[in-house]
């Protein structure tokens, strides 16, 4: 059973860091696009960060490049969101995706439960 699970969310000051990750388990990681979503309270999921299966094509949505990085480590199977210079218009709720891009798993969408990023002084 495929299963994400999100964690390092918090409340952070402006100007501050947080570093969110996802860890994967019940299928095979290394064939799946990752990616970040978020959604504000009020507002529609948007796509933060997207990583692809070999590590070696990310996209970033216009608000967060030059302040947010994302990576994986296909052998720890986790996906991680390093968020930097975070301001208040960054809070939302975080989700994890996986979508499958490789033979025999190609449409496959998985969801984490997301994780609660608060950007406040």
């Amino acid at each position: 059973q495929a299963q994400l699970v999100e964690s390092g969310g918090g409340l952070v000051p402006p100007g501050g860091s947080l570093r969110l990750s996802c860890a994967a388990s019940g299928f095979f990681f290394s064939s799946y696009t990752m990616s970040w979503y978020r959604q504000g309270s009020g507002e529609e999921r948007e796509l933060v960060a997207r990583i692809n299966s070999a590590a070696n094509v990310t996209n970033y949505a216009d608000s967060v490049k030059g302040r947010f990085t994302i990576s994986r480590d296909n052998v720890k199977k986790t996906v991680y969101l390093q968020m930097n210079s975070l301001k208040s218009e960054d809070t939302a709720v975080y989700y994890c995706n996986a979508k499958g891009r490789g033979p025999g798993v190609w449409g496959n969408d998985y969801w984490g439960q997301g994780t609660q990023v608060t950007v406040s002084s």
